[in-house]
């Protein structure tokens, strides 16, 4: 018996073909890579004179191949209906049963068993998919209710989950085909690009700014001390060097007299508010960080001119604007950007198109000379960093990206890498070493505090950790570097590994730098051919047992620094609160009894607890009854020095 309406199975099949290229390597893919490398090889892809099949292509033509006997037909031996294979498998069952069925009559029992096995299959997905989108995991449900204080627990959930019931953006949009050229693009002009220098530049810079700026590579860059050097422009000269080291200022064309009036509204714009965190020097930090990223790890070997662009641009104005208040602050507020942006990601909308409204300004616009593609490829990624910003996406953005490191040979959309990337620099701070983290801390709890002291004015409930009397200080950054900052270095370390690793130096013991050494101008081309013959090598499975490849990782040492910092401080925390609270128990106590004139059995009980000792005891307890409002004040006062 044949099926009615063989377009049906077909449009069925279409769908497990198109999921299951997203999350398995069938043989198909292995087809089109190696007829790519043999294009590229042969110099016919670059001349336009191939083409490449597409991946339903491929997979259609391996089908046509297949027959399949009557004992073949058995669904028993085909992989559980929940596990990515079992897409492709479903796929190519019904391609082969349309293909039988245009030369013969198909079993009733055979269509029934592989239709039946090809709807679990698709019912399983979107099960799932329906699970992803709909259960927010903040993977806090796994912390035990002990083990983190109540306080740090509820600012925990309040910044880095969603709060509320929120319609979200489109599913994420699947990863483009990108073509062995465009890599080998990436690998070629990236010598060219790290060695420019900005000497000519940098004479007009004052002289200890200059030397400090030689330090803008290491991963903890001290920015307290370049902004006493740079009278507190740090943004006109961090940035300025950045995007001329880069080549940006020469590749797009962009006029200095128009970039150092951008930086200058830009500096402006992040000192609107005076917040103690979130200004300049934030903006500065966040982009030398993601500077680190791209120069020490390789990623920029990665990426085009214009995606290294738009990073540092991303980074430089992730904050822009930045009122010193958290998007909850604004909701609860009811202020005038979160009724603009209707309470959804309030700071990072905000940031966002207050950087473009400035960037259409002729005489702000440094990418003015940007083709119409360009701008658009531009904006649409700086939007996507800033916006990745938004602390409530944290879990999410980190499980979805667990998630596409589990699939063997996963193509991993830039813009996912990117967001995650700029969103682990902007969370960093915990992971630089001891005197910069901690100064960053106070600045932000201060930050915190203000809010505060503007909620306790406005009748509004303190924000978790804004309190200036009631706040774990200590306790909070262990919870922060434990299940914010650690597992996220984690990832992004894991995510920069995998999509490097084929674009990586081949050779034993060399860095994972993407200028290994400093070479002439003469010697770019033949540098440029070797790494272009290693990269088709490792893609062509030409290299024997390849050593992992691995990023240099300075954050470990300062995270395992840091939190065992905090832990020494939030013991002598407890034992500061605990003397508090005895000298404020004990104050109180006194009070009572002076008022009622009962200081002998006062002494007396003080004397029954000590065993004797009375005349210390005895003065004491007087002290306090004199004044239990200064003796109370004094031992905080010796609890908070302590």
């Amino acid at each position: 018996m044949q099926p009615s309406s063989p377009n049906s199975t077909n449009y069925a099949a279409d769908n497990l073909q198109n999921s299951s290229a997203n999350l398995s390597q069938s043989e198909s893919a292995d087809h089109t890579a190696t007829h790519s490398l043999n294009a590229l090889t042969t110099g016919s892809f670059l001349r336009g004179d191939t083409d490449i099949p597409t991946t339903s292509q491929q997979s259609y033509e391996t089908t046509s191949n297949l027959s399949f006997n009557a004992g073949q037909w058995e669904t028993e031996s085909l992989p559980p209906v929940d596990t990515p294979d079992a897409l492709n498998k479903a796929s190519l069952r019904i391609r082969s049963l349309l293909r039988r069925m245009d030369h013969e009559t198909v079993a009733y029992e055979d269509m029934q068993r592989n239709l039946h096995y090809a709807a679990r299959v698709l019912e399983a997905v979107f099960i799932d998919e329906s699970r992803r989108l709909a259960d927010e995991d903040d993977e806090l449900s796994e912390v035990q209710p002990d083990a983190v204080p109540p306080e740090v627990r509820e600012w925990l959930a309040s910044t880095f989950t969603r709060q509320m019931a929120t319609s979200r953006r489109k599913s994420d949009e699947k990863p483009k085909f990108r073509s062995v050229a465009h890599a080998i693009r990436a690998g070629i002009f990236v010598d060219r690009m790290y060695r420019r220098v900005s000497s000519s530049a940098l004479t007009a810079f004052p002289p200890d700014v200059v030397r400090m700026l030689k330090n803008l590579d290491d991963w903890t860059f001290d920015v307290f001390a370049l902004t006493e050097a740079a009278s507190g422009q740090v943004v006109k000269y961090v940035a300025y060097e950045l995007f001329n080291r880069y080549g940006s200022i020469h590749k797009f064309k962009i006029a200095p007299g128009i970039l150092e009036a951008f930086l200058y509204r830009v500096e402006e714009g992040y000192c609107r508010y005076r917040n103690p965190y979130h200004n300049n020097l934030h903006a500065v930090d966040v982009m030398q960080t993601i500077h680190y990223c791209l120069c020490n790890t390789g990623l920029m070997n990665w990426l085009t001119d214009l995606e290294i662009f738009a990073s540092l641009l991303a980074a430089l104005l992730h904050d822009y604007e930045h009122t010193g208040t958290t998007n909850n602050f604004h909701v609860m507020s009811g202020s005038e950007t979160a009724l603009l942006y209707n309470d959804r990601a309030v700071l990072e909308n905000h940031h966002a198109s207050a950087s473009f409204r400035l960037l259409r300004e002729d005489e702000y616009n440094i990418l003015s000379h940007l083709s119409r593609e360009e701008f658009r490829e531009l904006r649409s990624l700086v939007i996507e960093m800033v916006l990745g910003t938004d602390m409530t996406n944290h879990f999410q953005q980190m499980k979805a990206m667990r998630q596409l490191l589990t699939i063997q040979e996963a193509t991993i959309d830039k813009q996912k890498v990117l967001s995650l990337v700029l969103h682990c620099c902007d969370i960093s701070h915990p992971a630089k070493q001891w005197g910069v983290h901690q100064r960053w801390t106070m600045l932000l709890l201060e930050e915190f505090f203000r809010q505060g002291d503007l909620e306790k004015e406005l009748g509004l409930p303190f924000s978790p950790l804004c309190d200036r009397n009631n706040t774990l200080v200590a306790e909070s950054q262990i919870c922060f570097i434990d299940f914010i900052v650690e597992p996220s270095m984690g990832v992004m370390s894991d995510m920069l590994e995998y999509i490097l690793a084929p674009i990586a130096p081949i050779s034993k013991g060399k860095p994972a730098t993407l200028v290994e050494h400093e070479a002439s101008p003469l010697a770019t081309t033949s540098s440029t051919e070797a790494k272009t013959g290693e990269f088709l090598a490792r893609k062509s499975g030409m290299v024997n047992n390849p050593t992992k490849f691995t990023i240099h990782k300075p954050w470990l040492s300062c995270l395992v620094e840091n939190k065992k910092i905090w832990k020494e401080q939030a013991v002598k925390d407890a034992e500061a609160r605990a003397l508090a609270t005895a000298a404020e128990e004990a104050a109180a106590a006194a009070a009572a009894a002076a008022e009622e004139g009962e200081n002998k059995p006062v002494a007396a009980e003080t004397e029954a607890g000590s065993g004797g000792g009375d005349g210390e005891q005895t003065e004491s307890a007087a002290a306090v009854a004199a004044d239990p409002a200064g003796v109370a004040a004094a031992a905080g006062e010796e609890a908070a020095a302590t």
